[in-house]
């Protein structure tokens, strides 16, 4: 079984390897198309259900930012991370109640979408004197049942986090609907990114338009043509969800 087991394993080895490059080959070209560098591009590699060994072979192979989906998965893995070269975010829906088990641990949150939550990152990062880094999720396709602020609310929203000590508004991120057609998608990406530029145009104080957090592993070349500067790559990069893990 031990056997089988170091096999299996280095072929999940192998295949992130090549899917790296693969990942790494398609953001390069989609920079390189919007008018930038590959290096304007962050690619962030989300480990929702994947292992902590797989991961830090990935960190190994030049990963330098990885974003769990869920604050218990993050706590169990946390101890186990590579971190001395990679940054460790959040990117899940994110309860108040949970936001005690990140504050210190992570150096983003891309998943703030009320005040409430904003509120109680700021209570508890002001505790232990810390400024805590955090994108406002938009709901750009206004489904009923997802999180993120409704566009029509995203100024209100960003004015009034940006007045909050200990937080500080790093840009925008967003999720287009699972069931858009490709077109659909692309015009979601676009409506985002023209958000991000009208904001970062405002000069608000404590609002730096750094980050615009979009595309996944079925949509991400998309999104870099879209505007996009930071894409969340699970999938494509590690295999299909294993949720029995």
């Amino acid at each position: 079984m031990t056997e089988k087991l170091s096999s299996d394993l280095e072929q999940r080895f192998l295949d992130v390897e090549e899917n790296l490059k693969t990942v790494r080959g398609r953001i390069a070209e989609a920079a390189v198309k919007s008018g930038r560098t590959p290096q304007d591009i962050t690619l962030l590699a989300a480990t929702k259900t994947v292992s902590a060994q797989i991961i830090n072979h990935g960190i190994e192979l030049g990963i330098d930012h990885i974003g769990e989906n869920r604050v218990q998965e993050l706590e169990d893995k946390l101890d186990s991370y590579d971190l001395s070269n990679c940054e460790l975010q959040f990117i899940g829906h994110l309860q108040t109640n949970k936001v005690k088990y990140l504050i210190g641990r992570v150096s983003m949150i891309q998943s703030v979408d009320q005040e409430k939550l904003a509120k109680e990152i700021s209570r508890l990062s002001e505790k232990q004197n810390l400024t805590t880094d955090i994108l406002i999720e938009v709901n750009i396709g206004h489904e009923p049942n997802k999180s993120g602020v409704l566009p029509q609310n995203l100024y209100e929203l960003i004015e009034t986090v940006s007045l909050l000590p200990g937080v500080r508004i790093r840009g925008l991120m967003a999720i287009p609907p699972a069931g858009a057609s490709e077109k659909e998608t692309m015009n979601y990406f676009l409506q985002m990114n023209q958000y991000f530029v009208d904001i970062k145009s405002k000069k608000i104080d404590n609002v730096a338009m750094d980050f615009l957090s979009m595309g996944m592993s079925a949509d991400y070349p998309q999104a870099i043509l879209a505007g996009a500067n930071l894409v969340r790559v699970g999938t494509a990069l590690f295999g299909p969800r294993n949720y029995n893990r």
